[in-house]
């Protein structure tokens, strides 16, 4: 049988409840460069910054998204970060059982910083901390998931992955790894066939539940 040796978690929507700020922020570009797509805020939910600039920032627009990128800075320097709900102690509990955590997420160093700022004690949390700079591809590709148990000596079987956007959810899904689905971001039928169990928060989560699902879902 198998070990729960490593939980790998995204950032934004899976430990932080930052989602609802960011559809803040795509609210206004998107009303400001697309004003005849009402709502698409909501539509563009846990795409990465490459995929909005692919499909709504091209032609006569990919000259702006510089100055998208540069609102969006200075937007996530003032940005909130609230743990989800029972989070902390759970991978404090984790990380008191032995297991290995770590953070992979598509956010940079310049993000990380605002984190560190506003949450001195969150490098504590994790043995590792993987930011963008750190992958060639960024998810859907499962390489960022697979770079996070190399760090560990980890086969992908004995990861499990935290997830709420699509993307990261095919990315742990390829990578072979067992999947829990953060439903913060996106209704639990949307994610459901691309996580093994869906949660809502981390409340009465803690390693004995967390091995629970491990064993249930552990890949052969």
């Amino acid at each position: 049988m198998k070990e729960l040796k490593a939980v790998l978690f995204d950032l934004d929507g899976v430990v932080f409840d930052t989602e609802p700020q960011y559809t803040i922020f795509w609210g206004e570009q998107c009303r400001r460069y697309h004003p005849d797509h009402p709502g698409l805020e909501h539509k563009i939910k846990g795409s990465t910054l490459t995929q909005i600039f692919d499909r709504w920032f091209s032609g006569p627009l990919e000259a702006e998204r510089t100055k998208v990128v540069q609102a969006l800075e200075v937007f996530e320097s003032q940005m909130r970060f609230e743990y989800i709900a029972g989070f902390e102690q759970m991978v404090k509990d984790l990380k008191r059982h032995g297991v290995k955590t770590a953070i992979v997420t598509s956010s940079n160093q310049s993000k990380m910083e605002s984190v560190y700022r506003q949450r001195p004690e969150f490098a504590d949390l994790f043995d590792a901390v993987l930011t963008s700079e750190d992958f060639a591809r960024s998810k859907p590709h499962p390489d960022c998931y697979l770079q996070g148990a190399r760090r560990f000596g980890a086969e992908p079987a004995e990861c499990m992955v935290f997830e709420d956007s699509l993307n990261g959810l095919h990315a742990g899904r390829d990578a072979g790894m067992v999947v829990v689905g953060m439903a913060t971001t996106l209704p639990a039928e949307q994610i459901a066939s691309l996580s093994d169990v869906q949660l809502t928060d981390y409340q009465g989560v803690d390693y004995q539940k967390v091995s629970e699902i491990f064993v249930l879902f552990m890949k052969k």
